[in-house]
């Protein structure tokens, strides 16, 4: 058996599951059969990109023991849009 833990969360809530699966169980298989969905229905298990620690992987990537399989969401808007929306709020704050 390999332990792993799965990361998901949103702006409001994040979770670390910690479970064992099998030897040869690849990344996507272990984030379908986790606890993942019941926690977040919404969450889009069989498409988001995945990674692990932080570094992205593909569906078929054969786990390791200690792995921490990563769950990504979309962008809600691109970062450097948000930068400009901040300063441009602190502007009209200060003016």
């Amino acid at each position: 058996m390999v332990n792993i833990e799965i990361a998901y969360g949103t702006a409001e809530k994040q979770i670390l599951l910690t479970m064992q699966v099998a030897e040869g169980t690849t990344a996507r298989q272990a984030v379908l059969s986790s606890a993942v969905k019941q926690h977040f229905p919404e969450a889009d298990l069989q498409n988001a990109p995945l990674g692990i620690f932080g570094k992205r992987v593909k569906d078929d990537t054969l786990l390791r023991d200690k792995d921490r399989i990563e769950i990504y969401r979309p962008l809600l808007i691109d970062p450097k849009e948000a930068r400009r929306l901040r300063v441009q709020a602190k502007q009209q704050e200060e003016a």
